[in-house]
């Protein structure tokens, strides 16, 4: 479905990931874990065609994407939640729901796509004619995921969803992507909090230093005593 494949990004001549290939198979889920300044926000930004690739080419349903223009990857089937929501804060909560279905294919459906995000978050229901800003954290992501939704994606990346909420919160928010996968929308969740990822994810990556350096099956590297030494406190 979605392969990196010996994808290399800089910022100007600083070299931010090296030789990265990853794949995702259709209704998979996959997460992609490391310390801070590791580049999974860069990865993740690259497969949403917001990161120029230096070298190396990704592919999404067979067909090379390397060098689209970002709203292409929207219109084939790529939906990103960056980190930090990127909300528009003043604009209600259904104005910034909307703006996530604006393709025509999305558009069309777009009063299925907004029930199917009120199912996932029904906290969000009585909240459609409130700013965004005036929302708490939580309900701030819940807005920002049912926009990448609405937009009826195949492949829904996630950048670091749980930063900054409540752990009562953060297992509703996992709760949610477990639900979005399990109805068959491929997804890959960069994440810091391990243990949660690796539990929700059939098949992890581990990324330090720009490098893939550890892969396979989740419960796997979950029982790796270097895993558990670095990521877990064990």
């Amino acid at each position: 479905m979605f392969e990196l494949d010996q994808v290399s990004v800089s910022y100007g001549a600083a070299p931010a990931l090296w030789d990265v290939s990853l794949n995702i198979q259709p209704a998979e889920l996959v997460c992609v874990v490391g310390p801070n300044g590791a580049g999974k926000t860069t990865m993740i930004n690259a497969m949403a065609g917001l990161q120029p690739v230096r070298t190396g080419a990704m592919r999404f349903n067979g067909e090379d994407i390397t060098r689209l223009p970002p709203h292409q990857f929207c219109e084939r089937g790529i939906a990103i939640v960056p980190e930090g929501r990127r909300l528009f804060t003043q604009m209600t909560v259904l104005d910034n729901l909307e703006l996530g279905s604006f393709i025509p294919k999305a558009k069309a459906r777009r009063q299925a796509s907004l029930d199917w995000v009120l199912s996932l978050f029904p906290a969000l229901t009585v909240k459609l004619d409130s700013p965004a800003g005036s929302l708490s954290g939580g309900q701030q992501q819940m807005v920002a995921i049912g926009r990448a939704l609405m937009a009826r994606p195949e492949l829904l990346l996630l950048d670091e969803p749980s930063l900054g909420l409540s752990p009562l919160i953060v297992q509703d928010m996992f709760r949610a992507i477990r639900d979005i996968n399990q109805q068959g929308t491929s997804v890959l969740l960069v994440e810091q909090n391990v243990t949660m990822a690796m539990k929700l994810a059939t098949r992890a990556y581990v990324v330090e230093e720009g490098k893939i350096v550890m892969q396979g099956a989740a419960s796997d590297l979950m029982s790796r005593p270097e895993i558990q030494r670095a990521y877990l406190g064990l």
